[in-house]
């Protein structure tokens, strides 16, 4: 028997949908996985280090190359210095690092606030911290926010930019906005940023403990899997003040302790690919966006400004339209509404991944367009 603090987190829509898409031989852009493999030289990394005999624990903070290149990374990218030893923990992905940081930082009811519609892990790694998780609606179509309600029991504010599921990037002046409640209330800012590097348009992700008041406030957590197509190695981290961290790593040792050493090694060397390459990956996924939003002519696109989703809006119930996709069109997605704790607020929006091969997009978009018509 489940405990009831985790009862309601059955089986997701993802299960479903993906088996629907398996027996209708649909194309599946319901999650969020990459259908090729990331840059050649990350991955000979990756067998290097097996073959030198890397496959052992790793120790508990990390194994040291990526901790430096980590902090590296930060200092390269946004001009936070951190010291690898004590402000850099790395972990089996970034989901483990949120939910760690969770359980490291906060007391049964304590009140954990994150913007809505969110990561399906933020209230499951809530519950199992026996907090309460607190909503903040982002309003469709444009998905931004009101006030921020701050309750007595407030401890943590989860926030996710560029952002899964609306691919909205936070401005700046939204960014302060959060700070100047984050400093009012005195509360611990973990922010989601695992896709960092995955920005369009011109935009640009600002780390929220570049603010000002806000590096001490907060835990940076990152991972390789998004930006270089290796969601398989789930080799994620958290990075900030030594205190945070160090909850972060009081948790995580009892989680799963290390792992994935060889693919931690291989992260050093995929952080360190040159300016370029980063740009030229933009590039390319921004295009897979075009490609497969200019296919909805005939509904409401929610453009998005980052990350490997677009929402639209498709005029019903999309959780019904989900349903009869596969058949109609030939192609899978997940409607918004499930990562909603108000689910009726986006009914009409299904969530579709642009993150495959172009061709696929193209035939996607291809489809979609023949069932418009």
């Amino acid at each position: 028997m489940i405990a009831s603090r985790l009862a309601g987190f059955g089986t997701t829509i993802f299960t479903e949908m993906s088996a629907l898409a398996e027996r209708t031989g649909a194309i599946n852009l319901g999650q969020g996985f990459p259908d090729e493999d990331g840059p050649a030289a990350v991955l000979e990394a990756a067998q290097a280090a097996m073959r030198d005999g890397r496959n052992q624990y790793a120790p508990l903070p990390g194994v040291p190359a990526l901790r430096a290149a980590i902090a590296e990374h930060q200092q390269r990218f946004y001009g936070i210095e951190l010291d690898p030893a004590s402000q850099v923990q790395v972990t089996m992905g970034a989901t483990e690092a949120i939910a760690a940081a969770i359980l490291g930082l906060c007391e049964p009811g304590d009140d954990v606030l994150a913007f809505d519609p969110y990561y399906d892990s933020y209230p499951a790694a809530t519950a199992m911290a026996g907090a309460r998780f607190v909503p903040i609606p982002l309003d469709p179509p444009d998905f931004t926010f009101d006030d921020i309600v701050v309750g007595p029991k407030a401890r943590v504010i989860l926030i996710n930019s560029p952002h899964n599921p609306t691919g909205r990037v936070f401005s700046r002046e939204e960014l302060q906005r959060i700070a100047d409640v984050v400093i009012e209330h005195d509360l611990i800012a973990i922010t989601d940023e695992v896709y960092e590097h995955l920005v369009f348009d011109g935009l640009e992700h600002i780390p929220l403990s570049t603010l000002p008041g806000m590096a001490e406030r907060t835990l940076s957590i990152s991972s390789l899997g998004k930006t270089f197509s290796v969601t398989g190695w789930k080799v994620g981290w958290a990075t900030g003040p030594a205190e945070l961290v160090a909850a972060v790593r009081a948790a995580k040792q009892f989680l799963t302790f290390a792992g994935a050493t060889p693919f931690q090694h291989a992260g050093a060397a995929a952080l360190r690919l040159d300016d370029d390459w980063y740009r030229a990956f933009a590039l390319e996924l921004q295009a897979k966006r075009d490609h497969l939003c200019d296919a909805f002519s005939h509904f409401t696109v929610a453009r998005p400004q980052g990350t490997y989703f677009a929402n639209v809006d498709v005029g019903r119930d999309a959780t019904e339209f989900a349903r009869e996709l596969p058949y109609e069109a030939g192609v899978v997605a997940i409607p918004t509404s499930v990562f909603s704790a108000t689910p009726e607020r986006l009914a009409p929006y299904l969530r579709f991944a642009f993150c495959k091969r172009l061709p696929v997009i193209d035939e996607a978009a291809r489809r979609l367009q023949s069932l418009e018509s």
